[in-house]
């Protein structure tokens, strides 16, 4: 009898600095470095430079694969990433069920996002000109508060 009670505490005896031990690995295909808030500095769509006060109170808050991107309204929802490109859901907000495909590239603290608004395929570049459907948003990482 008492060995049937022993016996379950010895086998979570032994599990346990195994687990304590595990490397949990992140499941988000995001890069840490993105993760944060980020202030737009830069946005163009079509070829077409817009002006500051278009996008000067937006905002993209990245943490896991969760983003949040607040302007006019509040979109939220899911971004993927594999290599240079990026699958954005959308589950929340006016976006709600649309995929947009884009590329990024994030360098000097600065994140650059070259996004396809039909979602069919990814830009092959960080220009929107002769793709009235390319928007193109560059961003600021937003000090800690």
């Amino acid at each position: 009898m008492l060995k049937k009670q022993i016996q379950p505490l010895l086998v979570m005896a032994l599990m346990l600095p195994g687990m304590a031990c595990s490397n949990a690995k992140s499941t988000s295909s995001t890069p840490r470095g993105l993760y944060g808030t980020w202030a737009v500095s830069a946005q163009e769509i079509g070829g077409k430079t817009l002006p500051k006060a278009a996008f000067e109170k937006q905002q993209l808050i990245i943490h896991d694969s969760i983003y949040t991107f607040i302007a006019e309204s509040i979109d939220k929802g899911i971004v993927k990433i594999t290599g240079d490109k990026m699958d954005i859901y959308s589950n929340e907000g006016v976006n709600a069920g649309r995929h947009f495909t884009a590329i990024y590239k994030h360098e000097n603290g600065i994140l650059t996002i070259c996004y396809n608004l039909r979602g069919d395929s990814y830009p092959e570049a960080f220009d929107t000109k002769e793709h009235p459907l390319f928007f193109l948003s560059v961003f600021n990482k937003a000090p800690a508060k």
